[in-house]
């Protein structure tokens, strides 16, 4: 049997000392970097800010300081949970360990196709910028194929291994910094047509409709959008040295770090556009694209195209590792059919090769179904986001849900005595997103239309659960399972200690 679709042990069956077969290449800054990139407030930023902007004008940046205060509770809460269980796969592991088989393979379940979307939505909101880069014209086929382009590329890059992945996001970071800092201070000295005054004030954005919080609600995409990827620094759990104390630190520095950035992209770009009144109106398209070229003109406009290109691929390539490395914990565990073809590995690369080729493809094949539908970015980008926050709270209740049974933390990072405080402001603020985010706001459109969101993640849970308890899937695997909660002891049978590390 060839190295490259050879079956990889299990962990504690073989491989790397821990019982991993992942080498440990990752270092803390390309961990980091691996969240920051995954995060990315470039491609955060530059995909929504039209959208943002037109919605709920100025103030919509406001969007970015609620969404990283409630996601930084929730990185805290996994800044714990991967302390004492640095498995490779992320939020599934992490389930399994805290409630139990089934409810990490809904986890589990509902984050890969989340992760799938994602990637989609990434790639596809290059797709512009990648036409004005490269002088053709961007239209909706074009921005397909150069989303499918994205992918295959990204993927080809995720198969070169550990080290290369490594690489890749730090070269992502610095495109970000650059993406971020630089054209910020460009803009900010040589294109500022406004006062910070502004940001409170909404030039007209949504008169009419009600009060102003509802419009601010809708144009909050934007926040939300940003703060998701600070999870991929614990997907790869088995590459990185000292995880417990590794991870929970680039977890809440992809937070603050990623956040501020992306707030004073926002900025720069919010205080350069000229006239708020008529990007709200629709009579400037893309904000964005406008001001760069008004800005730096059409070279220096190329240039920035061409880093922002670099941010875009870095986000794509971080996305697939975290799915690619899912999948593979899935098919480690044999939780799901064809788990034998998912769970192949190649050892000289140290990468989930079959994993990793589900994560190109089937993105891929969803950028195709987008020629089916209107609005196809909001819609890809709102499933992703509401996908990824349901299965965020899975694993915050889970932890909740554990604490209140006795579950005492015993990683090398740890919460103390504001455990509990967190845990619950977390799950409070991720119900309060996922509301949000699924509201309907669009009465005048066709139902289905204006509820594809919520029918989307239905379809999700619905196939899920139904999948779940046909094959049974779910209880295959011998992998720890409900052991952070202490059983209670009896006369027979002795107290079971809740264990730490990567089992």
């Amino acid at each position: 049997m060839s190295e490259a679709t050879a079956p990889a042990p299990r962990p504690g069956e073989g491989g790397a000392e821990d019982g991993s077969e992942f080498r440990k290449d990752m270092g803390p800054w390309a961990n980091f970097a691996l969240g920051f990139t995954y995060l990315s407030p470039v491609v955060s930023t530059y995909t929504l800010f039209g959208a943002a902007l037109a919605e709920g004008g100025p103030p919509m940046i406001w969007a970015f300081l609620l969404a990283g205060a409630g996601q930084f509770l929730v990185a805290l809460v996994f800044g714990e949970v991967v302390a004492q269980y640095p498995v490779a796969g992320g939020v599934y592991p992490w389930a399994r360990r805290l409630w139990g088989k089934r409810w990490a393979w809904m986890t589990g379940w509902v984050y890969m196709w989340a992760l799938l979307v994602t990637i989609t939505a990434v790639a596809y909101g290059a797709g512009p910028y990648i036409a004005i880069l490269f002088g053709f014209e961007p239209t909706v086929h074009t921005t397909v194929a150069c989303t499918v382009v994205l992918i295959i590329v990204a993927v080809l890059i995720n198969y070169l291994g550990t080290a290369a992945l490594s690489q890749a996001a730090l070269i992502g970071f610095s495109a970000e910094l650059i993406g971020a800092l630089v054209v910020g201070v460009i803009l900010l000295t040589t294109e500022r047509h406004h006062g910070l005054g502004v940001l409170f004030d909404d030039f007209g954005a949504g008169s009419g409709d009600g009060p102003y919080i509802w419009v601010f609600l809708a144009a909050a995409i934007i926040g939300f959008y940003q703060y998701y990827g600070f999870e991929a620094c614990g997907d790869t759990a088995e590459e990185v040295k000292h995880p417990g104390l590794v991870i929970p630190r680039a977890m809440r520095r992809t937070i603050y770090v990623g956040g501020a950035a992306a707030t004073f992209t926002c900025l720069t770009l919010l205080l350069a556009v000229v006239d708020y009144r008529a990007v709200i109106a629709g009579e400037v398209a893309d904000p964005v694209v406008e001001t760069l070229y008004r800005a730096l003109g059409e070279t220096g406009a190329r240039v920035v195209m061409g880093v922002v290109l670099i941010s875009f691929l870095s986000c794509t390539i971080s996305l697939q590792a975290a799915a690619g490395r899912l999948i593979y914990s899935y098919g480690r565990d044999e939780m799901i059919v064809g788990h034998r073809y998912l769970r192949r590995f190649a050892h000289s690369r140290a990468v989930p090769v079959h994993a990793l080729m589900v994560s190109a493809v089937v993105p891929a094949l969803i950028a195709v179904a987008s020629l089916l539908s209107t609005g196809a970015l909001t819609k890809i980008v709102s499933f992703a986001i509401i996908g990824i926050y349901g299965c965020f709270q899975m694993v915050v209740l889970a932890a909740l849900r554990a604490r209140l049974k006795g579950w005492k933390p015993a990683g090398e990072y740890r919460l103390g005595r504001w455990g509990l405080l967190v845990n619950a402001g977390a799950l409070a603020y991720g119900i309060f997103a996922i509301v949000n985010i699924s509201w309907p706001r669009t009465p005048e459109a066709p139902w289905y239309d204006n509820y594809v969101v919520l029918l989307g993640a239905g379809i999700v849970v619905g196939t899920g659960l139904l999948y779940m308890f046909t094959t049974h899937h779910y209880g295959r695997s011998d992998a720890p399972a409900g052991v952070a909660v202490p059983v209670k002891p009896s006369a027979d049978v002795p107290p079971r200690p809740s264990p730490g590390g990567s089992e």
